[in-house]
């Protein structure tokens, strides 16, 4: 099983090799990689081999991303290509693996609000990298943990899942370099939206809220 898996990674990079690139690796070099790169049936040269090529194909280094690595830019690569041009947004990408809630609605009530269940490689990939950064010491894992306790470990995954392909989406479509701080601040942009929101609805039942000094967000 180890040789044929060995013969399938050599058949995948000589594959990609085959691609026509995005960037010029010769103007634009491959970015210092952000941790030690593994997967499946190489060794670590050969990992940080298909990362350069991957680069190439992809025009962004999706493994500066917490939690993806050079197994999960194969199997992205291998399922949907180097081109997300064909999903029109993030969030209908997010829709196609499965990793959107699928609510069912009766008689205008919310019976399920769950993910539909699927197969999907490219959603098994991104679930994998998400349960990873639990014990990242990272903006993305922070995210994750808080997840973790709010929702369960389940639950959380697929929510984190959800949040990465957003991630891989935009990076990909704009040919973008993965900033943590850009996540941090959306992410605080999202909490600032919802505390505006549940002002607006205390203020429409005669309450007024006042913060409290030992939430910690």
């Amino acid at each position: 099983m180890q040789a044929q898996i060995t013969d399938c990674q050599r058949r995948i990079r000589q594959e990609i090799a085959a691609w026509e690139g995005k960037v010029d690796i010769e103007e634009k070099p491959v970015p210092v990689a952000s941790k030690p790169m593994k997967a499946e049936g190489l060794s670590a040269a050969e990992a940080e081999g298909v990362r350069a090529e991957c680069y190439r194909v992809l025009g962004v280094d999706l493994t500066q991303v917490d939690g993806i690595n050079a197994h999960f830019i194969q199997v992205l690569t291998a399922e949907v290509g180097t081109d997300l041009g064909r999903f029109r947004s993030a969030a209908a990408f997010a829709s196609w693996m499965g990793l959107s809630p699928k609510p069912e609605i009766s008689g205008g009530k919310v019976l399920k609000n769950k993910t539909a269940k699927n197969r999907n490689r490219v959603a098994g990939a991104f679930r994998m990298a998400a349960n990873s950064l639990l014990k990242s010491q990272s903006p993305l894992g922070d995210c994750f943990r808080r997840l973790r306790t709010k929702l369960g470990a389940p639950k959380a995954i697929t929510a984190m899942a959800h949040k990465l392909a957003r991630i891989v989406y935009h990076l990909i479509t704009n040919r973008e370099a993965f900033d943590p701080q850009t996540f941090v601040q959306q992410q605080q942009q999202q909490l600032k939206r919802r505390e505006a929101r549940v002002r607006r609805e205390a203020a429409a039942l005669g309450y007024q809220l006042t913060p409290c000094a030992s939430f910690a967000g």
